[in-house]
């Protein structure tokens, strides 16, 4: 009975949102939002607060992906090239997390928090890493070896 009260748009989204988060993407994407919020939350209760921009930083452009994905807006806008600007976005948070947890597991000798902050990095640099090696197979997948059109009326 509650679905039938909203608006169609909001069921619409939700639906949309249910559906992609059960796509390999989706789940991806979602884990990276979780795994970015929970390093958010250990940095700003650590002594060096610093670190969290990565945190943020790649929360919030994980976000925007997921959105766009998720209602399509991939499909809208040609402009961009989605499949690649992902692969970039998802190389450097794997770099960057890896790099500055790195940084924080060495360094973080008597801060609970930054050691904490430090391991979910390490495990967010794979979950990025993985999700840069399944977008470039979606990319080699997706490329076809066809021969260049050529006008035979000259």
């Amino acid at each position: 009975m509650a679905e039938t009260e909203g608006s169609p748009f909001a069921a619409g989204c939700l639906e949309k949102l249910k559906n992609y988060v059960r796509t390999r993407k989706g789940t991806i994407l979602a884990a990276e939002i979780l795994i970015s919020f929970i390093i958010l939350i250990c940095y700003a209760a650590s002594m060096y607060g610093g670190y969290s921009a990565v945190a943020i930083c790649q929360m919030v452009f994980a976000i925007i992906f997921f959105i766009i994905f998720m209602m399509e807006l991939d499909k809208q806008f040609l402009v961009v090239n989605w499949l690649w600007s992902d692969l970039f976005r998802a190389i450097i948070g794997a770099a960057l997390y890896i790099i500055t947890s790195l940084i924080c597991v060495i360094g973080g000798a008597g801060d609970g928090a930054r050691i904490a902050g430090g391991v979910f990095g390490l495990l967010a640099g794979i979950l990025f890493a993985y999700d840069s090696y399944t977008i470039y197979l979606d990319i080699k997948s997706g490329r076809q070896h066809t021969a260049a059109p050529t006008d035979d009326t000259v």
